[in-house]
């Protein structure tokens, strides 16, 4: 294991794989082949093509198409093609999140290769003996990777809910953070990757914040998600990232920029630069070049 191998193991996927789906001629998503030509079954909804999937006409406009896609996804969770569904609607976008041209259920965001979006915290100490992160582990009851690491604070970014606010409840629920520290968090950038998974595509982007704790905070998981804290040394922080893969996969990459904006990974690291390019891919770069392909 290595820094690097974290963030080429969620970059890598074959488009020869998908095709892309558009709506009003904008690339929003990437399907699967024969997810999309599973997607013929409902022909008032999708028109499914060799090189691509598009609305059916007629369906225009964000309620409209918002509808459409979720009776077919509930067809689809009742014949067992899709798991479950979240009960969190994402948007369905070919650029930034506020520019959705529909929404459809988080659940199915990677069977339709749509963006996805979530807020990642650090939570961390400066003690005399120095710099400590929290660290939680997901709940064995997890249905995505139980008992793995995890950042103090993560979790999905809806449609229907700002930044802070989001950030502020994914505090709260996650960690027990209050309101007022909660808004002490520095946001300190955004990360992405593409990656390939048995369901279909994750093109992810990921909101990071700082956010440092008093000596005295002790945090508390009150939706279920965590079954332990660990307040450790950044330095096993960083051992454990760098020489395992106990961590969440897309919480890696958050500890890895926390490490290089911390000087904790610094230029002579011999992958120092292909470290920081890395862990954000332009997404819009990555569709774009489909764009020339298809």
């Amino acid at each position: 294991m290595s820094y690097l191998s974290h963030i080429r193991a969620l970059n890598t996927w074959d488009p020869d794989h998908f095709r892309p789906w558009r709506l009003d001629g904008q690339l929003v998503g990437m399907l699967r082949h024969g997810f999309a030509e599973h997607l013929r079954r409902w022909p008032q909804v999708f028109l499914v093509a060799d090189e691509q999937v598009q609305m059916a006409h007629g369906l225009n406009g964000f309620e409209a198409r918002s509808q459409a896609l979720a009776a077919v996804l509930g067809d689809l969770v009742e014949e067992g093609s899709v798991g479950h569904l979240h009960g969190e609607l994402y948007p369905v976008t070919a650029a930034e999140r506020g520019q959705a041209l529909c929404v459809i259920d988080r659940a199915a965001a990677p069977y339709f290769g749509i963006r996805a979006f979530g807020q990642h915290l650090n939570g961390f100490v400066s003690r005399p003996d120095g710099l400590h992160m929290w660290i939680a582990r997901r709940s064995a009851d997890r249905r995505q990777f139980p008992d793995k690491l995890d950042n103090l604070v993560a979790g999905g970014l809806p449609h229907a809910l700002g930044l802070g606010e989001n950030l502020a409840k994914e505090c709260r629920e996650e960690a027990g953070i209050g309101p007022e520290l909660a808004a002490r968090a520095r946001p300190v950038g955004a990360l992405s990757y593409v990656r390939e998974t048995g369901k279909g595509l994750k093109p992810d982007t990921l909101y990071c914040y700082d956010l440092e704790l008093p000596l005295e905070f002790e945090p508390r998981c009150s939706d279920g998600e965590v079954q332990a804290f660990y307040l450790w040394p950044i330095q096993r922080v960083a051992q454990i990232v760098r020489e395992s893969d106990e961590f969440k996969p897309n919480c890696s990459l958050v500890v890895i920029d926390f490490l290089i904006r911390h000087g904790l990974i610094g230029p002579e690291h011999a992958h120092y630069l292909e470290l920081n390019h890395g862990l954000r891919p332009a997404l819009g770069l990555v569709f774009a070049g489909l764009e020339t392909k298809s």
